[in-house]
């Protein structure tokens, strides 16, 4: 398989395992759809981690493969390709990208696609698209405009330059910067710690933030109190209220 998925503590880790760069052809592109569907039914995935290896995330799409594509061969697939990275972005429970190498072009746009990415030092990020005469085509006009500005996105979508982790935690592409060695398990720290929380909460806080973005502010509102009222209805908020009042904040237990 090109991507694996593992299951420990609540957390589930979407492993590439594409060497040696893990270059996302279509059938890695189709894996990782059926794998976000996976995680998403399943109760023992609390949380889920998208995770390259040791040595590097995704260096991009398989070029060879796309190289060998007609232009009536990319408008079949090019909705297939969008709709397997929406489905991970999709996936309502926390997602969090942890990045070592290289997360280049399609690399990128799938790190994108987690709510949080915690970087290596020595990790590089970009859309080098265009120094193949192409753009983005998986998100990443749209979810790098979004998360970090349409100035500082068309600067890298344009150019097709690389940022070092540093200048990506800068701008906002990525959320924490950490030593090599340690990218991944403070990533799944990160996973395991909010998969004992009240997961229907983190689906309504994570829903309201990413369809809120795409709507107008009184839609967004709406989307709001609907789930804040909706989650009235729940063993946790009854749980969470009741071991505020008595113990104190912080210490409840979710089911």
């Amino acid at each position: 398989m090109t991507v694996n998925l593992e299951v420990a503590d609540g957390v589930g880790t979407l492993r590439l395992d594409r060497p040696p760069m893990n270059a996302l052809d279509i059938a890695t592109q189709d894996r990782l759809r059926e794998l976000a569907a996976e995680v998403t039914r399943r109760d023992d995935v609390r949380a889920v981690v998208l995770w390259g290896g040791e040595k590097v995330f995704a260096a991009g799409a398989d070029i060879k493969e796309m190289r060998e594509m007609d232009h009536a061969a990319m408008v079949a697939r090019a909705r297939d390709l969008q709709d397997a990275f929406t489905a991970i972005a999709r996936i309502p429970k926390p997602v969090v990208a942890a990045v070592t190498g290289y997360a280049l072009g399609g690399g990128c746009e799938l790190a994108l696609c987690a709510d949080v990415r915690f970087a290596a030092e020595d990790a590089k990020l970009g859309q080098p698209e265009i120094l193949l005469g192409l753009i983005p085509g998986a998100g990443g006009t749209q979810r790098l405009a979004r998360l970090v500005g349409p100035s500082r996105a068309k600067d890298l979508i344009f150019t097709g330059r690389q940022v070092r982790a540093d200048e990506a935690l800068a701008m906002g592409l990525v959320d924490r910067v950490v030593p090599a060695a340690e990218v991944h398990d403070q990533a799944h720290a990160w996973a395991a710690r909010l998969a004992k929380g009240p997961a229907i909460a983190l689906r309504a806080a994570k829903e309201s933030v990413d369809f809120g973005l795409e709507a107008d502010i009184d839609s967004g509102l709406a989307l709001e109190r609907t789930w804040f009222a909706g989650l009235f209805a729940t063993e946790d908020r009854e749980s969470g209220m009741r071991s505020f009042v008595e113990d104190g904040p912080g210490k409840a237990r979710f089911r």
